[in-house]
């Protein structure tokens, strides 16, 4: 399998696990089908058009290749279907946003590397992919944004991002540098989460 087929196959499980984070969190806010399958969509499909913008691929391959946004559209309507099986619904929300998170952020950072961004740049565009669809996820669904909070999560992406930068630079192939850097970032993110771990806040000012 080549490293293009790699990447799809990547990117698609990506869009895949993030439409099932979307649809569950609406699921739990009560939406209807249609707000389901669409709270999905966008967040399946909303930090790859980004990258692809970022990286000069112009239509986002989400508008071009069908494939996209039909598994983001089958993975909502499943998670819309079975949701009285989805036990303890906030904790499915964020094991489907860690796994999404590590997949889409080491998968976008390798595609910006090969199409020959810098590192640093490969670097910013991977961590803005990855946590783009979980923030648009929590806009629609009327949640302060999980990467605008204390919790580790941007922080996670961009350590996975750096990883996926410096073994394309010694090099590692590409499809053991891209699963190595997502299951760590998904770690990362699982432990942070588990640990509660927080990254500092500024303390108010007394005299205030």
């Amino acid at each position: 399998m080549s490293t293009r087929d790699v990447l799809m196959v990547a990117d698609l499980v990506g869009v895949a696990v993030f439409a099932a984070s979307g649809g569950s969190a609406a699921v739990a806010k009560r939406f209807d089908v249609f707000g389901v399958v669409f709270v999905g969509f966008v967040a399946a499909l909303g930090g790859g058009v980004l990258r692809d913008l970022f990286i000069d691929v112009v239509p986002p391959v989400a508008f071009a290749d069908w494939r996209y946004s039909v598994t983001a559209a089958v993975a909502s309507l499943l998670v819309f279907r079975f949701h009285p099986q989805l036990v303890k619904l906030r904790r499915s929300v964020l094991l489907l946003d860690a796994a999404g998170l590590g997949l889409f952020t080491a998968a976008s950072t390798l595609k910006a590397l090969e199409a020959g961004v810098p590192a640093v740049g490969s670097c910013i565009i991977g961590m803005i992919t990855g946590i783009g669809g979980g923030l648009a996820r929590d806009i629609l669904t009327g949640e302060i944004p999980v990467v605008l909070r204390r919790e580790i999560y941007a922080v996670a992406a961009l350590l996975g991002a750096i990883a996926v930068a410096v073994g394309f630079q010694i090099p590692v192939p590409d499809t053991p540098l891209m699963l190595a850097s997502a299951v760590f970032i998904c770690t990362v993110r699982v432990v942070a989460l588990r640990r509660r771990w927080d990254a500092p806040v500024a303390r108010p000012d007394p005299g205030a």
